[in-house]
């Protein structure tokens, strides 16, 4: 692919792509592009993850297609070099007391040290340009158009490639949803706060239910309370992990409670290691404590020959890259602090400074996401989902007016498909095989907990 398409003929970078072959002949309909989100995750496995999902209609008509975008992992990986290579690492959860002054030094100098290291070329990869890339792709294929199945993060590149592209674009599922409107600092100032509450309690009901061995409170209330007393104290004390490389700090709690709070099945762990959390800001452990700690915190492989950065660098590259954020350090601050008194759970967080108040400027205007064109496209949408909270599913389906449907499910967690609930996954499963859309919005409440 071209790193620049405005100078196609200059610097080339490489996109690994996988295909598993699965569509029967005389029921194949194309190919189905798979992205798992992030932003930033690498999707080159992803076929044989979707495989042992999807049922034999919708595998009998598509060839599933993975590829790692632009900059990640297998394709052309990008690295800035940073000391802490986690994603969490860069969310900017503010002093104790509220301060951003530590905040705003390491944003700057995160920014600095992208600038030094990758240079202006990082500003070619953004979102608009991995949708570019995947109709290169698709002509790699020999395919007239494409379907395609985003999640999370990849909602959004489905929508911009949908409006780059309308007329290569098949069927579409978009699930765990950007709203277009709001790319990027809208996105997590304005709804990360409200998705953290809408979802919290569906784990501190679970720790409620075992009040005599977690011990965090008897209901939703109190164990809120007691989670943020403890990230409190964690803010000013942080605790040492035994056997771990990193201490336990508010951040951290804060970071771990967010990933586990991603899927249904991870709750019971989540509420264990609060309560190993609980007993580590105190001085005293117990054994089932160690043990989930060492669960929590096991050390992920990491990939040949892919820097130990790279999804926090692409991490930031799409969201610094994809608009301009706001860079008055003051307005932050004043946000910043009026979003940790509405919204404790994330402690002023979303509203912070982040590394793209000194970015490079982007290498072009935000995509526009076009309202209407063909009816193509599901939107599947969890009612308490914090990553991508409701309001951000309804932002999107707005965004694309009568060009989309919308089904709503009464869960919580990130992921919709296959996590209980027969009205999605059969609206799903119907629209992948036969194109039919449900004819106005769907609210599926018969979810089945695993």
């Amino acid at each position: 692919m071209p790193l620049d398409y405005r100078n196609p003929g200059g610097v080339q970078i490489d996109v690994a792509v996988s295909r598993l072959s699965t569509a029967q002949p005389g029921k194949r309909r194309g190919v189905l592009l798979l992205n798992p989100g992030g932003p930033a995750l690498g999707g080159l496995d992803m076929p044989a993850t979707m495989v042992s999902t999807l049922p034999k209609s919708v595998l009998d008509r598509y060839d599933l297609i993975g590829f790692d975008p632009r900059g990640v992992e297998h394709s052309t990986p990008q690295s800035c070099g940073l000391r802490d290579p986690s994603v969490s690492g860069l969310f900017p959860y503010p002093a104790a007391d509220g301060s951003i002054t530590k905040n705003v030094a390491l944003a700057e100098a995160v920014a600095r040290q992208c600038a030094d290291t990758v240079g202006k070329n990082l500003r070619y990869y953004n979102t608009a340009n991995t949708a570019r890339d995947m109709d290169r792709i698709r002509q790699a294929f020999g395919e007239r158009r494409i379907s395609y199945w985003g999640q999370s993060y990849g909602t959004y590149l489905g929508a911009v490639y949908r409006s780059l592209f309308k007329d290569r674009t098949d069927r579409m599922v978009l699930e765990g949803n950007v709203d277009p409107t709001k790319v990027w600092a809208g996105q997590v100032a304005d709804t990360w706060g409200k998705g953290m509450a809408d979802r919290f309690p569906d784990a501190a009901r679970v720790a409620a239910a075992q009040a005599g061995t977690l011990k965090l409170g008897t209901n939703v209330t109190q164990v809120t309370r007691a989670y943020l007393a403890l990230a409190d104290r964690l803010d000013r004390t942080p605790a040492v992990i035994p056997g771990a490389s990193v201490s336990l700090d508010g951040a951290l709690l804060r970071n771990m409670t967010y990933a586990l709070l991603l899927r249904n099945d991870t709750l019971p762990v989540l509420t264990k290691f609060w309560k190993a959390a609980d007993d580590l800001s105190h001085g005293s452990t117990t054994a089932a404590d160690t043990a989930v700690l060492k669960e929590v915190f096991a050390d992920t492989p990491t990939s040949p020959g892919i820097p130990a950065d790279n999804q926090a660098t692409m991490f930031m590259a799409l969201t610094c890259g994809d608009a301009e954020w706001p860079h008055d350090v003051d307005g932050y601050a004043a946000r910043t602090t009026a979003d940790r008194e509405k919204w404790p759970l994330t402690a002023g967080m979303p509203a912070n400074i982040w590394a793209c108040a000194y970015w490079d400027e982007p290498a072009e205007a935000t995509a526009e996401v076009v309202k209407g064109g063909p009816r193509n496209t599901l939107i599947l949408q969890n009612r308490r989902d914090h990553a991508t909270p409701w309001e951000s599913g309804v932002g999107l389906h707005e965004s694309l007016g009568h060009g989309s449907a919308f089904v709503g499910v009464d869960n919580g967690g990130h992921s919709v498909y296959g996590e209980g609930s027969a009205c999605a996954d059969q609206a799903t499963v119907g629209f992948l095989s036969t194109g039919h859309l449900p004819d106005k919005d769907v609210h599926c409440t018969d979810v089945a907990q695993k």
